[in-house]
């Protein structure tokens, strides 16, 4: 298939690569050593460009871009493993007519011009959940969107990564591996740009051959649902109760147990907030979940825990002794729940003790829902959310209760028409 009016053609399984000259300019494409007959994309068919880190370039792409054609791409790439904050550090956009933009937006804070150049513009994101959030913080926001994970859910495909479905729908290689670096660096290295403007260079083919797949199967106006959908999204906020996501919780059991997990998440909190480092790199969950198990009597005995036997751990042990004293502290009329409507559903494991018949009916609904996903070719998680179907079994919802549960857990027109009668 054509990559791009004008630009070197992939390979076909047979096909030849006939301009050898032309693919060096454009594009530089060599056959992998384990499948032969696959081009691999090391770098974008115009080059990397330089970063854009002042607004006088900024306004130059964006007067560029407003000339331009066509959906944007668009991908941005955050330090999450690193970083407290969940900002965007570098944007990367590719349009047919404007070619491939990076931009800092440390730098450049200011996105007033690219969002005024695209307002009517569709966007293309793969995982748009991962980006719109930090997309937003800086002011760009989209009218409308195709996201190509999520086309790739709903026509089944196996794997959904970017370089996956490259790979299944337009036959190349697209060659990855920087994606967890920490990109609140600077400056940039070469290879980390040459990574991030890769995310962007065959966003627009490869939405084009979803859409036509999307056409074929019949599930293009369930797709548009979707994108619309995801015009309004915000990451979910546990508010009060984040800290009963801590991984491991399932081994605390008891009120004072479950207090000692919430003082240290917040004091963790605290100290990752203030000088934007990523929790787990404060002290993992891992180290909460064993501090509140074993409830040590001393910060010695703290700090002879295995789990915090590490520097960071070590260095700020004072501060973990200081929040298990005060879960100690808390009246027991004021620790954690550890049952009821305020901390969600049980987990399923529990419910045949708990509420027989809402297991049973789980067990009906998940087998109905499985049937249902292998017809339509749909994973059953993008069939409906999980906790919705949960909460409609625990509660034995029917009728318009059930309809109305559905729609307002957040399920959209054609999930409803086809889950709804199972």
């Amino acid at each position: 298939m054509t990559i791009d009016q004008g630009d070197a053609p992939l390979e076909d399984d047979n096909a030849s690569i006939e301009d050898s000259t032309s693919i060096q300019e454009s594009a530089t494409i060599q056959e992998s050593a384990a499948a032969p007959e696959v081009p691999v994309w090391r770098e974008p068919r115009d080059g990397v460009p330089s970063v854009i880190d002042n607004p006088t370039s900024l306004a130059e792409y964006a007067e560029t871009l407003s000339r331009a054609s066509g959906p944007l791409a668009v991908d941005a790439e955050r330090a999450s493993g690193f970083r407290y904050s969940q900002r965007a550090y570098l944007i990367q956009l590719r349009r047919n007519g404007a070619g491939i933009a990076l931009i800092d937006p440390i730098a450049v804070p200011d996105m007033a011009p690219i969002q005024q150049a695209t307002a009517d513009t569709e966007w293309i994101l793969h995982a748009a959940t991962q980006d719109l959030a930090c997309l937003r913080e800086i002011g760009l926001i989209p009218s409308s969107l195709f996201d190509t994970e999520l086309a790739g859910r709903l026509l089944g495909r196996e794997r959904v990564s970017l370089a996956a479905l490259v790979q299944s729908e337009l036959g190349a290689h697209l060659q990855k591996g920087h994606g967890a670096s920490d990109w609140s660096l600077r400056p940039f290295t070469p290879a980390l740009l040459r990574y991030a403007a890769l995310d962007v260079e065959l966003l627009i083919e490869l939405r084009d051959s979803l859409e036509q797949s999307l056409i074929e199967a019949g599930k293009l106006e369930w797709a548009r649902e979707e994108f619309d959908a995801l015009l309004s999204f915000m990451p979910r906020d546990h508010g009060d109760d984040a800290w009963r996501r801590t991984s491991g919780m399932h081994r605390v059991r008891k009120g004072r147990n479950l207090a000692v997990v919430r003082e240290l998440w917040r004091a963790r909190d605290e100290v990752a907030r203030r000088i934007d480092t990523a929790q787990g790199r404060v002290l993992n969950d891992a180290a909460i979940v064993a501090a509140a198990t074993a409830m040590p009597a001393t910060v010695e005995d703290l700090g002879k825990l295995p789990e915090f036997s590490n520097r960071g751990a070590q260095r700020r042990l004072r501060n973990w002794w200081d929040a298990l004293e005060r879960a100690r502290a808390i009246p027991e009329r004021d620790l954690p729940e550890t049952s009821g409507p305020s901390i969600g559903l049980p987990p399923p494991r529990s419910w045949p003790d708990k509420r027989p018949e809402a297991a049973v009916r789980l067990d009906a609904a998940k087998a109905a829902m499985t049937q249902l996903s292998e017809h339509v070719n749909i994973p059953v998680e993008n069939l409906l959310q999980p906790e919705a179907l949960r909460r409609a079994c625990w509660d034995g919802l029917t009728g318009d209760d059930l309809e109305a549960h559905l729609h307002n857990s957040g399920a959209r027109g054609w999930q409803i028409a086809l889950t709804l009668p199972l």
